[in-house]
């Protein structure tokens, strides 16, 4: 009856090759097949898990236009997903299935299985804006350093360009509306969208969130004519929006990479050569970003939790719970650390820049395994990307590709002196510093003993210089 438009991580019309091959073929039926014992396996957080349904709800109507219904099927793991789509692939006498890549090892693998077991898979690319395997050095390999891998890649988009796929063409209306419906077996029917469906998947609220819809009308023009020329020097403070806010959007492909890059660059051209323009900062982000991707795609090992430098795997990480719980749960007795982990688990997000100073409090401070902070994370995180989140971890860490050296120790009283020196942010997730001057705000214990103040904030778990000549021994 019709071949099959399968949705995965591309929750959007524009720049999707798979939606386009589907639209050219006259495909009728998409098809997302949720898995929730994987999610689960994944720790993927329940405020992400309501993004993906709220999109996948806009993603129907949008479909509906170009004359494509879509259902979904639920499954359990990958290997179950696979089994449902050739069920449906054989009741639909389908002779081919559309569907943008999932480069992770289990997904490469599900695919495989499909592709063994008779499916014409037909598979797109469309989560980075180079292809990946496309920047590698002069010897055919994936560079180890970010910067030359970015030099690398601006060159080769001075070259080509970054291409983008076209635009699907809404095919011309029937005169009776109601043809998909009637195209519809019965026995499919069970499966539309509901709207009160809960993918068998705890889900919390994410409508502080605005729907991609909105988000590519208004905010990214906004951000593009108005902010992104200050994002260089606004990325860093926690208390001001000056960030896009996009990496939600981006981690469940409801906004393409490729085409924000070419929406700044056909804006900003000079960027491709002039990296000490303003706005390069935010290009150079989305380049890290396919660094991450790139590197995962040429290092699979990484999906498995490996070091990406082995000579870190014989590192004794302290098995402290008590310590790891107190990071999680924002009672460290460092301000700045604390509230970044307020807003993790109250918002489902965190600020960049206070990604990299939890991650490098637990793992130099604690000397806890990195691992456990990105499990942590991916379980809380709307924006959570495993190869982002991974690769931020291991540079963290200093395990990972081109990362911090072991000897770099972020100290939380002065980044949060630097990049919160009012203590605006710490006092929005830390109400108990409240009445505490901004000059102690950053580590306000002292203050606290000597003016004799009732405070129910928590005191220090560690000392930090302490913790650094710990953090110093421990990686030598």
């Amino acid at each position: 009856m019709s071949d099959i438009l399968w949705i995965r991580r591309d929750l959007r019309i524009h720049d999707n090759p798979a939606l386009v091959s589907a639209v050219e073929n006259g495909v009728s039926i998409a098809v997302f097949i949720s898995t929730p014992q994987q999610w689960q396996q994944h720790h993927l957080a329940p405020i992400k898990a309501d993004f993906i349904y709220r999109h996948l709800k806009q993603l129907e109507s949008q479909l509906a236009e170009f004359g494509i219904t879509l259902l979904h099927l639920k499954a359990t793991d990958f290997d179950d997903q696979a089994t449902k789509l050739i069920e449906l692939y054989k009741q639909l006498d389908a002779q081919s299935v559309y569907a943008n890549s999932e480069p992770e090892v289990d997904e490469q693998a599900r695919d495989q299985q499909l592709i063994s077991r008779g499916v014409n898979l037909h598979i797109s690319d469309c989560d980075v804006m180079l292809p990946l395997g496309s920047v590698l050095n002069q010897q055919g390999d994936m560079f180890k350093v970010f910067t030359p891998f970015k030099n690398a890649w601006l060159k080769q988009v001075q070259a080509k360009s970054i291409q983008c796929s076209h635009a699907p063409v809404i095919p011309a209306k029937s005169p009776d509306d109601q043809y998909l419906e009637t195209q519809l077996p019965d026995s499919l029917s069970a499966y539309r969208l509901a709207d009160d469906y809960d993918f068998d998947f705890p889900r919390v609220d994410s409508s502080r969130w605005p729907m991609s819809e909105d988000v590519l009308s208004s905010v990214i023009p906004n951000f593009l004519a108005n902010k992104v020329n200050d994002y260089a020097h606004l990325r860093d403070i926690p208390s001001v929006k000056g960030t896009s806010g996009l990496s939600p959007y981006l981690t469940i492909g409801a906004v393409s990479p490729r085409w924000l890059a070419i929406q700044l660059i056909q804006q900003q051209p000079d960027l491709l050569f002039d990296s000490q323009l303003p706005a390069f900062s935010w290009l150079n982000e989305l380049i890290w970003r396919d660094f991450y991707k790139h590197l995962m795609f040429h290092h699979p090992k990484l999906v498995k939790g490996a070091n990406f430098q082995q000579k870190y795997n014989d590192l004794d990480w302290y098995q402290d719970h008590p310590s790891f719980k107190a990071w999680c749960e924002g009672r460290t007795g460092y301000p700045l650390v604390d509230a970044a982990m307020r807003q993790l688990v109250d918002t489902g997000w965190m600020h960049n820049r206070l990604r990299m100073v939890v991650a490098s409090f637990l793992t130099k401070h604690l000397l806890i395994d990195w691992r456990w902070g990105e499990r942590f994370f991916m379980t809380h995180l709307i924006d959570g990307d495993f190869s982002a989140n991974n690769g931020g971890w291991q540079w963290a860490s200093s395990t990972g590709c081109d990362a911090q050296p072991y000897f770099r120790i972020f100290n939380p009283i002065t980044q949060s002196e630097k990049f919160d020196p009012k203590g605006i942010f710490i006092r929005k997730y830390i109400p108990e510093l409240q009445n505490i001057p901004d000059k102690h705000v950053h580590f306000p214990h002292d203050y606290i003993a000597k003016n004799g103040i009732n405070s129910e904030y928590w005191q220090p778990i560690v000392e930090h210089k302490e913790a650094r000549l710990r953090a110093l021994a421990f990686f030598k």
